[in-house]
């Protein structure tokens, strides 16, 4: 028995070096051909050493703390134009939102958007829809009269310009009650000549309006937040 240990344990190593040898050439192979993959093969792995220190991967223990994967605050890619208050008017008492309220139902069955700017009362708004391109640089691109909250925090904005459009669509959030919002913007439409009309449709506040002298319109509905903030979608087309 001895014997066939000898005899062929040498022929299995050099079965396994053969092996070797053709991945190795398949592998060149490959790189000859391929110069993505030889790239990708070839290129130093990238360590992020704060995540490294994390993972602690040479101890018998579980990490100090959960690794940081946290939502960033409200302060990140925030407007940070101070805010005033003073002078405000007070926002009408919301009406419940009837059968007709085609704005509640565009919020309720919307997923993009697109789709919410499509469905939406004012004809130039919902034609102007098909155009729009999704950046967060239309955020700072609101009517003048209708801007962007101070201190709120873009989550996602999409606007046009094609042809006769002026339609912007923003989604953002901020850290005040409803009613500041609700205030804020209730004061600046009626100054700038807007109409405004409040309606409540389950938990979400409608506040929509028109000016004829342009044909502008706007349209904000809101939903109070967990944490005593709101979240808004703002439609706004034409305008200064």
């Amino acid at each position: 028995m001895a014997f066939f240990v000898f005899v062929f344990l040498p022929l299995a190593l050099a079965g396994c070096s053969g092996s070797g040898a053709d991945d190795g050439n398949a592998t060149m192979a490959v790189n000859a051909t391929d110069p993505q993959l030889a790239g990708a093969l070839q290129d130093q792995i990238m360590v992020d050493p704060q995540l490294g220190r994390q993972a602690n991967g040479d101890s018998i223990r579980p990490p100090a703390q959960p690794y940081s994967g946290a939502v960033p605050s409200d302060a990140v890619a925030a407007n940070t134009d101070p805010l005033d208050t003073n002078g405000l008017m007070k926002a009408p008492a919301p009406i419940a939102a009837g059968k007709d309220c085609t704005e509640c139902a565009a919020a309720r069955e919307s997923v993009t958007l697109g789709g919410l700017a499509a469905r939406q009362k004012n004809a130039k708004s919902s034609q102007c829809a098909a155009s729009l391109t999704y950046s967060a640089a239309w955020a700072q691109r609101l009517p003048a009269d209708l801007p962007l909250f101070p201190q709120a925090r873009v989550t996602e904005a999409a606007g046009t310009e094609a042809g006769k459009c002026a339609l912007r669509v923003v989604s953002f959030s901020a850290a005040q009650p409803m009613q500041i919002l609700l205030d804020w913007y209730y004061t600046r439409a009626v100054k700038a000549g807007y109409t405004a009309e409040h309606q409540l449709d389950g938990k979400e506040h409608i506040l929509g309006g028109t000016r004829a002298r342009d044909d502008g319109a706007y349209v904000l509905f809101l939903t109070a937040r967990a944490d005593g903030g709101t979240d808004i979608d703002m439609v706004a087309n034409n305008g200064i």
